[in-house]
């Protein structure tokens, strides 16, 4: 027993000192080594790995987190954005809806004021058949100015209150022509086609009389309605020695050649009487 312990003992000191294993046993260290290495070099990667990891995840829930808040956020500026739309179309059909009464107070408005205007325009051709039919004072003149006015209305260049405005000057001056007395020096057509300077007196619609300057020739402007309803004026020059005091009369107080007095005028005289 002994033997064979010592003799272990000596294949043991044999193997420690045989090269070949002191060299594997130095790899093997070595390598052990190298996987301590790798493995310490795996845990600092996976704790890096991990780190990474956690920081990542943090990050996505943060991202998440952002996401979150702003589709909030979004969702609330489209539905602030849609109120708005929903306000601004209500103001629209609002808008959209005063604008259409506009337009149509606006046609109603010219649909009247057309209205008005053939109104005016009848009236107007009323009063210049009126004035054709008047005394022969003036005439051209008075018609000339009732037509241009009839024209303007009935071709829309004369607004309804313009129209009305120079329709009621012109009825405002028709109204003075029959209530003015007005004497003029002009010539004077007698019914034989002689010419001759004379007087004329007019008082309203009722009396045109003449007086020549020679004070021989005296005259009465005479109506006569003819058949077609317009009228026919002529000189009434027969006339009586009343009339022709009265004519010579009236001319003289109004042209101060005698002082101011009530002058009365035979009705043989007026407009109205017939020949």
């Amino acid at each position: 027993m002994r033997f064979l312990f010592i003799a272990f003992i000596f294949s043991g000191m044999a193997l420690a000192q045989n090269p070949t294993f002191q060299e594997q046993r130095s790899a093997l260290e070595a390598e052990r080594a190298g996987l301590d290495r790798d493995i310490k070099k795996l845990d600092a990667q996976i704790k890096q790995t991990d780190s990474l990891t956690k920081a990542e995840k943090q990050y996505g829930q943060q991202q998440q987190e952002r996401q979150r808040t702003d589709l909030t956020r979004r969702q609330k500026e489209i539905d602030d954005l849609k109120e708005k739309l929903s306000e601004l179309d209500a103001e629209m059909r609002k808008e959209k809806g005063s604008i259409s009464n506009s337009q149509t107070q606006i046609q109603n408005t010219e649909a009247t004021r057309k209205a008005i205007n053939s109104k005016l325009a009848v009236q107007c051709r009323d009063l210049e058949k009126f004035i054709k039919g008047s005394l022969p004072w003036d005439t051209e003149i008075r018609i000339e100015r009732t037509s241009s006015l009839c024209q303007d209305l009935e071709t829309g260049n004369a607004s309804a209150e313009e129209g009305f405005a120079r329709l009621r000057a012109m009825y405002t001056e028709e109204i003075r022509f029959g209530d003015e007395v007005q004497i003029s020096n002009r010539p004077i057509i007698r019914n034989n086609g002689e010419t001759v300077n004379a007087s004329v007196l007019r008082i309203g619609n009722q009396w045109v009389v003449y007086q020549d300057d020679a004070g021989a020739f005296f005259g009465v402007l005479n109506r006569k309605a003819g058949k077609d309803g317009t009228y026919e004026y002529k000189w009434k020059e027969e006339l009586s020695f009343e009339e022709r005091q009265a004519v010579k009369n009236a001319i003289d107080v109004k042209l101060s050649r005698k002082p101011p007095q009530m002058v009365t005028l035979p009705l043989s005289l007026s407009v109205g009487s017939t020949f």
